[in-house]
């Protein structure tokens, strides 16, 4: 797409009263390898081209997407669209402001030009070392995705603007079984980086922690249900903040007040030792991106500084309801989603404490080492999360295995109720599914101390 074709389109999306239009591009190629045991399950390449158009007037949107990219098919889209609206023209020229884009994300190789025989090298170590660490692993399966996406935005504002995005991730399960019972362990590794990479990424002991994590938990007891003091460790242990507060702070929440923290910007609303981050700065991460789907530049937001409310995560539309800027937070999955306001590499920040300060000032407690799924409600705040790898703490120190811990709480209460965070900030791969789809977003936190929190589980009495 040319400058002058984007110019064509824009003016015609506005000659009904709007007051701005986008025009999204996209091209994308994306794969999926998958091996279970020692057989290759299922290789697919998908290859989508397509253009998203959208015209808003004050707070009102409409939104149309197309496989034909030509001239004809854009500008007939366009004209389906301007119809939802009727006044007098309110934008007249569009110029095009040349602005350079900071990268934040670099390649040399791209996923799209690796050839299949390469991830599968990656795949084949993961489930023998998986297989070859205990007979009890029954299955064993991993799993490659990987996407490179071109994009172009134009928008009436005078943006014009291009990104290439190259997502990849690996992810191991494995299945251990005694012959009555069966437990899972899981993990993944990724980020938005170049495929060379993988080349000094240790899959050995990556996929050893999977199969051990599934093989001890065999043995484990039932955890017992009760309040404890719950040490929750770094990385994806981050994912109760995502769910249960980043998405709180998201704009397609707040300027709807559906939100537990409308309202309240320069407010405490965690605890002092609590600074969240959504960064979408961080070199080469796994939700990182130059630009954002509407075209500005990513940004370094903090959330929460010391336990007061700084900010939240703003796309143009909602941030027309707030009366608030917007700040560079706005994503979608694919040209078929209008965009709004979603998380990126969102974070709590390092405390001052040690993981091992916090173990040995737990007096009973339990280790939340990784975190599984859950549910969570976006309007409250309560949610409910399984833990994948949980041990007791006894008088300082970490003792046994327990399986089938449940966290469960309100989002709200948790961040006022953590009291340590400590100093190994480390970040979890996943995908969030939202009003715009499920885009690659970044969980992470140092280990931290929530105190009184209640735990789920169906053990026998302590």
């Amino acid at each position: 797409m040319n400058k002058n074709l984007a110019k064509k389109v824009l003016k015609e999306c506005l000659t009904t009263g709007g007051d701005f239009a986008e025009l999204f591009i996209e091209d994308k190629i994306s794969n999926s390898i998958r091996r279970v045991g020692d057989q290759i399950e299922d290789i697919n390449t998908s290859h989508i081209y397509g253009a998203g158009i959208r015209i808003l007037k004050e707070n009102e949107e409409v939104y149309g997407y197309t496989n034909d990219i030509s001239e004809e098919g854009l500008l007939k889209l366009a004209k389906q669209l301007n119809k939802a609206y009727h006044g007098p023209v309110l934008v007249s020229e569009i110029e095009f402001t040349d602005c350079k884009v900071e990268e934040h994300t670099k390649f040399k190789t791209l996923s799209k030009d690796i050839p299949n025989s390469k991830k599968l090298d990656y795949l084949e170590i993961c489930t023998k070392t998986m297989q070859a660490y205990s007979p009890l692993i029954v299955q064993a399966l991993a799993h490659f995705a990987d996407e490179t996406q071109f994009v172009t935005i134009a928008n009436s504002n005078g943006v014009y603007k291009s990104d290439v995005r190259n997502h990849q991730r690996v992810s191991a399960n494995a299945v251990a079984s005694d012959g009555k019972n069966m437990e899972q362990g899981f993990n993944s590794y990724g980020g938005n980086f170049d495929f060379s990479k993988f080349d000094t990424y240790d899959f050995v002991d990556f996929s050893t922690k999977v199969a051990q994590a599934a093989v001890e938990t065999l043995t484990a007891d039932e955890m017992v249900g009760g309040v404890y003091d719950v040490v929750i460790h770094n990385a994806f242990g981050g994912v109760i903040f995502h769910e249960a507060c980043g998405h709180a702070l998201e704009a397609t929440s707040v300027a709807k007040n559906l939100s537990v923290f409308c309202g309240k910007l320069g407010e405490k609303i965690a605890a002092d030792c609590v600074t969240a981050i959504d960064d979408g700065t961080i070199p080469n991460e796994w939700g990182s991106e130059n630009i954002d789907d509407e075209g500005n530049p990513s940004r370094r937001n903090v959330l929460i500084e010391n336990g007061i409310l700084k900010s939240y995560m703003v796309d143009m539309r909602n941030g027309r309801r707030m009366k608030a800027s917007p700040t560079g937070s706005t994503r979608r999955q694919s040209y078929r989603y209008s965009p709004t306001s979603r998380m990126t590499n969102t974070y709590i920040a390092n405390g001052t404490s040690t993981p091992e300060e916090i173990i040995a000032n737990t007096k009973y407690g339990l280790f939340a080492k990784t975190m599984s799924g859950g549910s969570v409600n976006p309007a409250t705040g309560e949610f409910n999360f399984s833990v994948g790898e949980a041990f007791m703490i006894e008088d300082g120190k970490i003792t046994k295995r327990v399986k089938g811990a449940t966290l469960i709480g309100n989002g709200k209460d948790t961040i006022m109720n953590i009291d340590m965070v400590a100093n190994n900030q480390s970040f979890g791969y996943g995908m969030c599914g939202s009003a715009s789809g499920s885009i690659p977003t970044c969980v992470g936190q140092p280990t931290i101390r929530v105190k009184k929190m209640t735990v789920g589980g169906n053990g026998g009495n302590k």
